[in-house]
């Protein structure tokens, strides 16, 4: 059976979160909040997407851009349901919604021991960037960023 694709919506928050959980390499934090996604969701409108069958929630992910790259992030397909192009097909609709606001690149995060993450990502045609690192801080609403200012 064939999934019906539509807008993720806040309404949607936690059956998409109980499905995030479920699979094994999403990594979630306090920025996948029920008011974190709902603001993720209002600045990137119709970008990030569900799969449906009938009334399960079968894949998610969420998609969206800062004006010059577009990036994924959670991609999920429920475990039964997998190698069925249910990924391949949530993907593709966001490539093609980033590319209809002009958006030309697309990034994304997979952590480095996720394997079978990477050959997914590998087969859709994304490629690895061997030459960059990715680096963090954790910020705080409301108070000063702790920067070391002394160099």
């Amino acid at each position: 059976m064939k999934p019906v694709i539509q807008p993720m919506t806040a309404a949607d928050y936690d059956q998409t979160l109980a499905l995030w959980q479920e699979v094994e390499g999403v990594g979630l934090s306090s920025a996948d909040s029920r008011e974190q996604i709902e603001r993720y969701l209002k600045r990137n409108p119709g970008q990030s997407l569900l799969a449906w069958q009938e009334d399960l929630l079968v894949g998610a992910v969420l998609c969206g851009h800062d004006g010059r790259r577009g990036y994924i992030h959670h991609l999920a397909v429920r475990p039964g349901h997998r190698r069925q192009g249910i990924g391949r097909l949530l993907v593709s609709r966001c490539l093609t919604a980033l590319a209809a606001e002009g958006i030309e690149k697309c990034h994304l995060f997979v952590f480095s021991q996720n394997e079978a993450a990477i050959k997914f990502w590998q087969a859709v045609g994304f490629t690895g960037r061997t030459e960059l690192s990715m680096m963090s801080m954790n910020i705080i609403a409301g108070q000063e960023a702790p920067l070391n200012v002394e160099g």
